[in-house]
């Protein structure tokens, strides 16, 4: 873990670059830092003095040491700059200037001088081309922002400046609070993980928000935030996958950069924002929490339709409304009219004053079964939201949430609620959205289960170095079989063909029925070219079928290895397990409905491998089809303890072999009991 506590808390800070200009960077920058409490430098060889502080030519001639150094000068200059900084063992730097790898080659080239130097010399560097970074307990605005953000308990790590420009002037009107600012620019030395990785033990920190246009390494990422007990949120824009359009395989195809990252952050535990409100609809709530779980809900309302939209998102959500007790229904019964309803939501009708309100309140709160307690109010008469919201202050209650619904007359009375830490949704489908986020924190605090299979590794690596042997790279069949068997995965008893004599030998040999289909890396989908033939009964059915295949097959390519001739099996389920390797995450583990359906319907659900246990137990449960799996409408339930374990085998077996890319097991037909794989694809690049 890098040491960035005097990144954030420094005692002395030098702007290199500072100028007397209005308007430039410089000048915005030790305007700034001029509010800091500790001792602050200008740097640049042309002044004497800047905004009232003596200049320094260089870094050299500053009489202390420095802890932090903002640097503000063209990119050309930038090198020199941290090489004196190198000499002075000055460990934390910032780099606002513009003018690296997102300006082109050359840019490029300087960036990747500048990591050479802060690699070989152990320098802290954030950016380049960021707006810097805040930390508002030790006020700290090392920003050309002109906004100094409220102090409080969110984090947030941006990878657009502009983005944080916007944000800055948002939370003081929206009375949001932030520990810690970071621009995180080009990242070129630190990333969003080294960040994550200080914040887990930053006492000042309690919820970690992050913009992500790409996350450098996926699994390091995971790996600290599954460690760090603080919820995180991340928006993550750039989510489609142009890659997805060359794939060789279902699961190449279905596995783009969206379903892998949000696959990625459910495993991690990180809630996932779809939108910028969202973002700090979770943030603001999950800093309120305090790391509470929240499961049982109690709603209060003095107007019956916002309650019961309320009410249906937590049924969307997959919360629950608080079943109160005996002794809270008598209580509220002797405390509110007779016309009012008792049971959650509670509806203490339209004539309801705050006086009324603040008695539900209390009794609501003070039920040992209620987590979380909504308050929804629209603007009747009777209603003075100033005394509502005194109301909502007092009531002693772990977690409160308010929908104060309308506009000027609750204009002042949100505000103050705000101030207090308490967030307010116009929309009551937000504030139960906002609320059901907790959950993905203490999904990560779960103790995962990883199985490691007895399998046979050396018949695997014998194949790939076949493959080697041959300068092979490209897509295997299912003359990849063996390593399914190798690994343990049931394979159907098959054969390969290339003449219509062999493909009746091996059926006679294998027992009738049988199946019979292309073998070609250039026709994936078999099925819609006609190169499948099922259920054939007779040597004259095979042997018809043989020519059929491979005239239908020459009309789309020459490159045909046979035709598979293979056991037929009747029931079943058909479901597909799969693999993609993927840049950031690596390996990526996929399952979903099976057959020629699957890129169709799209019921899948991934996991980042090695998986555990409970992941593959998880990504069944996921999908739509699962319903059918467990037997619907009084069906044989499929074998599901051997389709989770087909999924542990190939985890097992992509995370052996990097040399395997992709993977297709499609279908893996599922019994009562067993499964079998019946066709199987898959890519190696060595």
């Amino acid at each position: 873990m890098r040491e960035l506590e005097r990144l954030f808390n420094p005692r002395t800070v030098a702007v290199v670059g500072a100028t007397p200009k209005e308007g430039k960077v410089g000048n915005t920058l030790l305007r700034n830092l001029l509010r800091f409490e500790g001792e602050v430098y200008a740097v640049n060889p042309k002044y004497e003095r800047v905004l009232g502080v003596r200049c320094f030519h260089s870094l050299r001639e500053i009489p202390a040491d420095v802890d932090l150094a903002v640097v503000a000068v063209p990119a050309h200059a930038v090198l020199g700059v941290l090489e004196e900084c190198a000499s002075l063992n000055i460990q934390n730097v910032v780099v606002i200037s513009a003018g690296f790898k997102e300006a082109g080659k050359e840019g490029a080239a300087l960036e990747a001088e500048l990591v050479r130097i802060c690699r070989r010399n152990g320098i802290n560097l954030v950016g380049p081309n960021c707006l810097g970074v805040i930390s508002t307990h030790a006020r700290l605005n090392a920003t050309f922002s002109k906004r100094m953000p409220p102090a409080g308990n969110i984090a947030l790590l941006s990878q657009s400046g502009a983005l944080i420009l916007a944000v800055l002037d948002w939370a003081v009107q929206q009375h949001i609070g932030f520990s810690k600012v970071v621009s995180l620019g080009n990242k070129a030395v630190l990333d969003e993980s080294d960040f994550l990785e200080f914040l887990a033990s930053d006492a000042e920190t309690d919820v970690v928000a992050l913009y992500l246009e790409s996350v450098e390494d996926g699994r390091r990422f995971m790996r600290i935030a599954e460690e760090i007990e603080k919820p995180v949120v991340v928006l993550k824009s750039g989510k489609t996958s142009a890659g997805a359009r060359a794939a060789s395989s279902h699961t190449g195809a279905l596995a783009g950069s969206t379903e892998v990252f949000n696959a990625a952050m459910r495993q991690c535990g990180v809630a996932t924002a779809d939108s910028l409100e969202e973002l700090f609809d979770y943030a603001s709530t999950l800093s309120l929490l305090r790391g509470r779980l929240i499961r049982n809900i109690a709603i209060v309302t003095n107007s019956g339709g916002p309650g019961v939209l309320a009410a249906d998102a937590v049924e969307t959500f997959n919360l629950s409304l608080a079943n109160f007790s005996r002794e809270t229904l008598k209580k509220l019964r002797d405390a509110l009219p007779e016309e009012a309803n008792i049971y959650n939501p509670v509806d203490i009708l339209g004539d309801a004053d705050a006086l009324r309100l603040g008695r539900a309140l209390e009794i609501v709160a003070s039920d040992e079964n209620v987590d979380a307690v909504l308050v929804i109010l629209t603007p009747t008469a009777p209603m003075d939201f100033e005394k509502a919201s005194d109301v909502l202050l007092k009531v002693n209650s772990a977690c409160k949430v308010a929908c104060f619904i309308g506009g000027e007359s609750v204009k002042d009375a949100v505000a103050r609620l705000r101030h207090a830490g308490i967030p307010n949704f116009f929309d009551p489908f937000r504030a139960v959205r906002a609320i059901s986020v907790a959950k993905c924190r203490f999904r990560k605090k779960k103790r995962k289960e990883f199985r490691r299979f007895s399998v046979n590794r050396e018949e695997v690596r014998r194949f790939i170095e076949h493959l080697r042997e041959i300068r092979f790279e490209g897509v295997v069949g299912v003359e990849g079989f063996p390593l399914l068997e190798a690994y343990g995965i049931p394979v159907a008893p098959s054969g390969v063909a290339r003449t219509s004599a062999e493909a009746v030998e091996t059926a006679r040999s294998i027992g009738f029925p049988v199946a019979m289909k292309i073998l070609s890396p250039e026709i994936v989908h078999k099925s819609d070219v006609g190169c499948v033939k099922l259920n054939l009964r007779s040597e004259e059915e095979v042997e018809k079928a043989f020519h059929e295949i491979i005239s239908r097959a020459e009309k789309y390519t020459t490159k045909i290895g046979g035709v598979l001739v293979q056991k037929m099996f009747s029931g079943g389920r058909e479901v597909i397990v799969g693999m993609k390797r993927d840049m950031h995450f690596g390996p990526v583990v996929m399952f979903g409905l099976g057959g020629i359906f699957v890129e169709v319907f799209k019921d899948v659900s991934f996991r980042i491998a090695p998986i555990s246990v409970e992941d593959a137990f998880e990504m069944l449960a996921e999908t739509k089809s699962f319903s059918i799996l467990k037997g619907a409408r009084g069906e044989e339930p499929s074998d599901i303890e051997a389709i989770a374990e087909v999924l542990m085998r190939i985890s097992q077996l992509c995370t052996d072999f990097p040399e395997i890319t992709e993977i297709d097991i499609n279908p893996l037909k599922v019994f009562e009991r067993g499964c079998v794989a019946l066709d199987f694809r898959m890519v190696v690049k060595l």
